[in-house]
């Protein structure tokens, strides 16, 4: 646009030139043509890097942490013992679900997909998949207190007190400051997911001025990721999640679970909103680890990462809710084959370190 604004302000200064030296005869000269400026390709131009993460200050912070890490891998924080929280986030799936519909406490299958944790903390008043979380806390409490752990949302003091009652843990909470109350031990949970930042993948350095950190395949993957794929209306970097930074997030119907009875379908934002313009919307994952964290979208429902990138760059699945901005960006096996590539510049080098529990 900023290009097209100077040709045309070129244009009509060449013109009025023209008008005042031009000769009253006939057959005198045009003015040369001016040429156009070089094309800048979207992968050279200035990239957005990630934000430090800004929390209020609180001196027991890394404590909480600490020993919200501990817990987030302790089975016996689960209703039957045999869930952590890390069981739905592990290493080797990208730390996002490894079965299609997560599987809790007492091998209950629930209703959606574990989505990838890394950067959680980024998002504002919007966990889980329809946003229904206000805070890390409550998203905490939820999958504490509900399917995903079993422990039961009246039977949380309870539980706490079992954990309180485990030799070391009482260590933990007094050096973190905590009594051991529900809200507690949702709170360390909160901080040590607030330590889950990916912001080292090859796609930061070269935002950061390593052009040598992402290959020309690379570099074209991102070129059509900002421009003819359009992926950055749904995953607009540096969070590759238009929801992340955004409060209360944003949600798109993309078709994906539509394609069922209509009485079957997950209708998504619209079961919080009751706004029917929210039917069957979802929260726009962040893309980072995404080659990792296979099967892909709310419902686990497409296992190859080649597959969830053809349905998106072809304008998702037809719906009578189908977000307008969704559409089919006629990209050929070449270019899907460079976004692919570039996907993999968003892999994240860290992983979660399994603690020693108490």
């Amino acid at each position: 646009m900023k290009w097209s604004a100077a040709l045309i302000a070129t244009a009509a200064l060449v013109g009025c030139k023209s008008k005042e030296s031009a000769p009253a005869q006939t057959g005198s000269a045009a003015a040369p043509a001016q040429p156009e400026p070089p094309k800048v390709r979207p992968s050279q131009q200035p990239l957005p890097q990630l934000p430090a993460l800004e929390l209020p200050d609180d001196p027991k912070r890394t404590e909480k942490a600490e020993l919200g890490h501990v817990l987030f891998f302790d089975k016996r924080l689960s209703g039957a013992n045999d869930r952590a929280c890390y069981s739905c986030h592990m290493n080797e799936d990208g730390n996002g679900g490894h079965d299609p519909i997560a599987i809790g406490s007492g091998d209950k299958k629930q209703t959606r997909h574990a989505p990838v944790i890394w950067n959680t903390a980024y998002f504002k008043g919007a966990w889980y998949w329809d946003g229904r979380a206000k805070t890390l806390e409550e998203n905490a409490t939820a999958a504490w207190g509900g399917g995903n752990m079993g422990a039961g949302k009246d039977n949380l003091a309870k539980k706490a007190a079992e954990i309180l009652a485990i030799p070391g843990y009482k260590k933990l909470f007094d050096a973190a400051g905590l009594k051991g109350t529900p809200e507690d031990i949702a709170a360390a949970l909160a901080e040590y997911e607030r330590t889950l930042i990916c912001k080292d993948t090859a796609y930061d350095k070269f935002a950061a001025g390593d052009k040598t950190a992402l290959t020309e395949q690379q570099q074209r993957g991102l070129d059509i990721f900002l421009g003819k794929g359009q992926c950055l209306i749904c995953h607009a970097p540096p969070f590759f999640s238009t929801a992340m930074g955004v409060d209360g997030g944003v949600f798109f119907n993309m078709g994906i679970g539509t394609d069922v009875p209509e009485d079957q379908v997950d209708i998504g934002r619209m079961k919080v909103t009751n706004n029917q313009t929210d039917w069957a919307a979802f929260k726009p994952p962040s893309l980072r680890n995404v080659t990792k964290s296979a099967p892909y979208f709310h419902n686990g429902s497409v296992a190859k990462l080649e597959d969830a990138v053809k349905i998106m760059s072809s304008g998702g699945i037809k719906n009578k809710n189908l977000n307008p901005v969704l559409a089919d960006r006629g990209l050929n096996d070449g270019e899907r084959a460079d976004l692919l590539a570039f996907l993999a510049g968003l892999e994240c080098p860290g992983k979660l370190d399994e603690p020693k529990l108490p």
